[in-house]
């Protein structure tokens, strides 16, 4: 697969089509059903998830489950210090926005009426912060509910994997998994959720100065299938690791 001209320009010196490193550690928390420290060069996420045998009240007596999410970014996970949202008394729009993302990619591949009236809470916490926070928290969040579902025998009750990452232009040219500095300036932003079955749950795309066509989309939307097989590998390989 040919992208752009074939050179590399990337501060980190990536290829066009080239992941960051994407590394993956299990059971960072002692009390969680399931949990990852998930890697994505310098983008850090700490990934829980907590199975209860309750669900949300609009949900009671019909005999179906909810998968759910919660995101955060600590105060130290970006150069200046973000005061915790919980000391202005809010969550900010774009938490909720964040966490609504992550909930509905995970819900996506989960089969709510064979896990029965239990919810699924994965809690994403950002430690370090270097672009794709949130593709990271879908990605990490995934294993962390896999590893939960696997643990209690309920693995079957997934339909697949998700996973996302982030595609964008920069300085014209098609790349794969922004960082923060090509994030800061690139002239298109899109973040795919994709599943291994070859469908997308969502797809959020913005240009930034110029307008961009459906030529473009479609290159970038290649260059997405390319990064998610190969984070769909290394959840496998995670994920693969646990006792039933």
């Amino acid at each position: 697969m040919t992208i752009g001209n074939g050179t590399t320009h990337r501060g980190d010196g990536r290829q066009p089509d080239e992941l960051r490193p994407v590394s993956v550690e299990l059971g960072l928390q002692k009390w969680a059903e399931g949990s990852c420290l998930i890697r994505v060069g310098g983008t850090h996420v700490l990934c829980a998830a907590t199975i209860e045998d309750r669900v949300p009240p609009f949900l009671r007596g019909k005999g179906t489950g909810w998968v759910t999410a919660e995101y955060s970014m600590l105060p130290r996970s970006t150069a200046d210090r973000t005061p915790r949202e919980a000391a202005m008394g809010k969550v900010g729009g774009r938490t909720h926005e964040i966490q609504r993302l992550v909930g509905r990619s995970l819900r996506g591949i989960v089969d709510l009426a064979k896990l029965g009236e239990r919810t699924v809470t994965v809690d994403c916490d950002v430690l370090q912060a270097d672009g794709g926070t949130r593709t990271a928290s879908i990605t990490g969040g995934y294993i962390a509910l896999a590893v939960a579902l696997t643990r209690f025998g309920m693995e079957r009750h997934l339909r697949g994997h998700v996973a996302a990452v982030s595609v964008g232009i920069v300085d014209g040219r098609p790349v794969l998994d922004l960082d923060y500095p090509e994030d800061s300036h690139a002239d298109v932003d899109v973040n795919v959720v994709g599943t291994d079955a070859g469908t997308y749950v969502e797809i959020q795309g913005t240009a930034e100065g110029k307008p961009f066509g459906r030529a473009d989309m479609n290159a970038l939307l290649d260059l997405a299938d390319v990064g998610l097989a190969r984070l769909f590998e290394a959840q496998a390989r995670a994920i693969a690791t646990v006792a039933k």
